[in-house]
């Protein structure tokens, strides 16, 4: 069967079981009761797997400063997943020609201006501006959970245009940032095995767009940069990445200036779990009615 037949083959199923609730928007969907119920419990786990850690808690919306956006090198790099909100800020005659415009079906967006905010491209990007200056001894270790968008329109149902993030953020040395990276690598490992899912860690790289997409994702991937946990979704031939774990050297720390206790540029490196990904995994894995999933799963997940 070609992917793209899986792809349907799942996504229908999703549908017609009522735990994806269609859009009409590729990558957007909404979800039923039972699908976010499983949201809620995983989530809920990741938080307690994280606890003894001790982390600081975090909560961003899922739009973000376009100053700060614009002190990175998103737009560079990944300038094909941006998401810009607009709005109208004209006079009374320019909002007539955006409503005749908007009655004609034509293309009205032209009407529309940017605004100061970008929607929140990775769920720990807001973190690292409020983060200038020095760390505290023994650095920072950050919780945080948020939806992240990226323009992505997939018939692939697990990649989604706007999904949720729960990611361990940490600010410190570089031996604390790649130990953290390290670590939680193999936590999320056991905890997706503990889950029955056939998971496997890799070496990986992003996206990167623009003609220097081959030399950096080289570097990446040379330098193990980042790690993906892969599960088989819709392709046992190409699993799905639904957990990255990232050292990003100094490069947010040069960027907002962030320095620890004696003065020197941090590093960061960041854990993030693919929520709607792991969960679709989960009803792939398991079957479509979370109360006939195994029992050793249901516990893990505290299920009732």
């Amino acid at each position: 069967m070609q992917e793209t037949d899986a792809y349907k083959k799942y996504a229908d199923a999703l549908i017609a079981e009522g735990l994806f609730l269609p859009t009409g928007v590729k990558g957007v969907f909404g979800f039923n009761a039972h699908f976010q119920q499983i949201i809620d419990h995983l989530e809920a786990l990741i938080t307690r797997i994280g606890k003894p850690l001790n982390p600081e808690v975090v909560r961003f919306p899922p739009v973000w400063s376009r100053a700060h956006y614009g002190c990175t090198d998103h737009l560079r790099t990944f300038p094909n997943l941006l998401g810009s909100v607009h709005s109208f800020t004209g006079d009374d005659a320019q909002h007539n020609t955006l409503l005749q415009k908007f009655e004609k079906k034509e293309d009205w967006g032209a009407g529309l201006l940017s605004t100061d905010l970008v929607l929140t491209p990775a769920a720990c990007y807001p973190l690292y501006p409020t983060a200038k200056g020095t760390l505290p001894e023994g650095g920072r270790t950050v919780d945080i959970s948020n939806y992240v968008f990226r323009h992505e329109p997939s018939d692939d149902p697990a990649r989604m245009q706007i999904f949720r993030m729960h990611e361990f953020v940490r600010l410190g040395t570089p031996t604390e940032a790649l130990a953290h990276r390290d670590d939680w690598l193999q936590r999320g490992l056991e905890l997706l095995l503990s889950l029955g899912l056939n998971c496997a860690a890799v070496v990986a790289n992003d996206p990167f767009f623009g003609k220097a997409n081959r030399l950096m994702k080289a570097t990446q991937k040379e330098q193990e940069l980042k790690y993906e946990i892969v599960c088989p979704i819709c392709s046992d031939e190409n699993p799905t990445a639904i957990t990255s774990s990232n050292y990003h050297l100094d490069h947010f720390s040069l960027t907002f200036d962030i320095k620890t206790s004696d003065g020197h540029i941090a590093h960061t490196a960041c854990i993030g779990f693919g929520i709607e990904r792991i969960t679709l995994a989960l009803f792939k894995t398991h079957g479509l009615n979370s109360n006939k999933w195994p029992e050793k799963v249901r516990k893990i997940l505290v299920l009732p």
